[in-house]
């Protein structure tokens, strides 16, 4: 995979269980086949425990990870998690919460440019809501990579170099 992928969502279904130490995660009900090296895996609703890099998928149910530095070190058995293609760098942007971040095609931008959730390029964007002092809902967005081909896949990036879990291009 490139330095992000074209899904926001590529399977959670199951439940897992993390081992710190040898930096294993065991699934139970799981198919970790349908993910690839590379992609993000999320533990626990709403990032409870954090985010890492896929390094290695042994079988259907065993999976190893690059680091398990964006995850909190609380025991985690039993429970959900969603694997991700988004970009490695989101790891380390404490400006976005893990479940503030989205895959957006550029149909996806078509449809929402005339609501309150417009966004600016389709790509990889940081969205979140709040309400403001007057009551009045409030999104706030970034596009954090702009790109086409989101959901197509058809636009490819390719280079000579690769990145590591620091997002940063090395080459």
């Amino acid at each position: 995979m490139a330095l992000w992928g074209k899904a926001d969502s590529v399977y959670s279904v199951g439940t897992v269980s993390v081992n710190y130490s040898n930096k294993v995660v065991t699934g139970s009900g799981t198919s970790f086949e349908a993910a690839s090296v590379g992609d993000v895996i999320t533990i626990g609703a709403g990032a409870t425990f954090g985010s890492a890099v896929i390094a290695s998928i042994a079988s259907q149910t065993s999976l190893t990870l690059k680091s398990v530095d964006h995850l909190t070190g609380v025991a985690a058995a039993g429970v959900a998690y969603t694997m991700s293609q988004r970009p490695k760098s989101t790891l380390h942007d404490t400006h976005w919460g893990e479940d503030e971040i989205y895959g957006v095609d550029e149909t996806e931008a078509g449809v929402a440019r005339t609501t309150a959730y417009a966004v600016s390029h389709a790509g990889w964007v940081g969205l979140t809501t709040y309400t403001d002092m007057h009551g009045n809902v409030r999104v706030k967005s970034e596009v954090l990579v702009a790109m086409s081909g989101i959901s197509s896949g058809t636009s490819s990036y390719t280079a000579t170099g690769d990145a590591d879990d620091d997002g940063r291009f090395e080459p």
